[in-house]
């Protein structure tokens, strides 16, 4: 169980370590259940993971297959039952509710398919919003408006941006603390074939150029395809692992995501 803390309690320095250093993901054994109309579901079932630094994971899997679930339990953002989710060695369920909150704001970023921006806020002023006191914040901003082709949008709100420019503001959100760790739970859902094409290619550009992990649930094999490797789900439990032998070739993720959800593998399984 997460103890709660105050919200301007200090980090441990084993929490402020976890926050500042670079590692594997460990999911170890994970179980979340849930009741369900008077039965119990399994969301996550004895899942089992381990992503490196730098690494672009792939999460498919088709809707109540868990995928979303094991995201949240990757942030901090909801507690598994059982098993655990290690990041640096560092077991995140030893963390108060202040050190979580702290962790996900600097260690995390998370991008979402409703892209969950402040209506009343411009593009630059959403991009600011989680910094806080954040060192040459003022530069940082001006990096990720330029680097998101976003300088002629700061000062618009968002119902004056495209569905892609509402992303895009939403990634620099996320990126503005300089996470090592970026969380994208179907961040193409809400867009076009060619947008969502465009939001994957600045995701595999981050995780080269910057070595950030990327982490995206998708059940799209044209979002997985930007992956190093792939991780199928089926109801609470890995069903296969399988690293693209061609990047960018949507109907090899296509033809494996079948084989997978069938049960059968080649030699072209991981």
């Amino acid at each position: 169980m997460i103890s709660s803390a105050p919200q301007n309690a200090s980090l441990s320095s084993e929490a402020a370590s976890l926050i500042h250093t670079t590692a594997p993901l460990v999911i170890e054994s994970a179980v979340k259940q849930y009741s369900q109309g008077g039965r119990t579901v399994a969301a996550l079932d004895q899942i089992h993971l381990r992503i490196e630094p730098g690494e672009f994971v792939a999460i498919m899997g088709a809707s109540g297959s868990g995928k979303s679930t094991l995201l949240h339990a990757i942030a901090g953002l909801i507690a598994i039952d059982s098993g655990r989710v290690l990041i640096d060695g560092q077991d995140l369920s030893h963390l108060s509710d202040a050190q979580l909150t702290r962790f996900r704001r600097e260690r995390v970023g998370l991008v979402f398919q409703a892209f969950n921006l402040l209506p009343t806020l411009t593009a630059e002023a959403n991009i600011r919003l989680p910094a806080g006191r954040v060192k040459d914040l003022d530069s940082k901003v001006e990096n990720l408006l330029e680097r998101l082709n976003l300088m002629s949008r700061r000062s618009h709100k968002p119902d004056a941006m495209s569905g892609g420019e509402q992303q895009r503001t939403a990634i620099a959100r996320a990126l503005v603390c300089e996470p090592a760790i970026v969380l994208a739970d179907e961040p193409t859902g809400s867009l076009d074939s060619v947008t969502g094409q465009e939001i994957c290619q600045l995701l595999r550009e981050l995780c080269s150029e910057q070595q950030r992990t990327i982490v995206i649930v998708t059940h799209e094999p044209q979002v997985a395809m930007w992956a190093d490797r792939v991780v199928v789900l089926k109801d609470g439990k890995t069903l296969a692992e399988f690293s693209p032998q061609n990047q960018q070739d949507a109907q090899e993720i296509a033809a494996l995501y079948q084989q997978a959800l069938l049960g059968r593998k080649d030699s072209g399984d991981a």
